[in-house]
């Protein structure tokens, strides 16, 4: 009866290390996993100075020219993220995931 309870879980983090703009395309982020994996289908957050500065989706994520469905730890990927190019070198993505949770009493 009652409604599943929506938590965040982080499961990566990830230091943008190059810029590139492509036309028609936009900003595509050259990235270094630093914890954990990233997903595609998973949130992220933008840290710019430790500061939350967009939230948002993947719109992409690559391993050299390949789509790819994850990365993990320890690997560079590319990415772009959906409907925002304002990137740049040295920000830091956070990757979570909403689970429900259903409630008990």
């Amino acid at each position: 009866m009652l409604a599943p309870e929506k938590r965040e879980e982080v499961i990566g983090l990830v230091e943008i290390r190059q810029v590139f703009t492509i036309s028609k395309v936009g900003s595509i982020a050259g990235c270094y996993v630093l914890e954990g994996v990233v997903r595609r289908n998973s949130h992220v957050r933008l840290l710019r100075n430790h500061t939350v500065v967009w939230t948002g989706e993947l719109e992409s994520l690559k391993r050299f020219k390949d789509d790819v469905k994850e990365v993990k730890f320890g690997y560079e990927c590319g990415l772009q993220l959906r409907n925002y190019n304002d990137i740049k070198e040295g920000d830091q993505l956070e990757v979570f995931e909403i689970k429900e949770v259903a409630r008990t009493l």
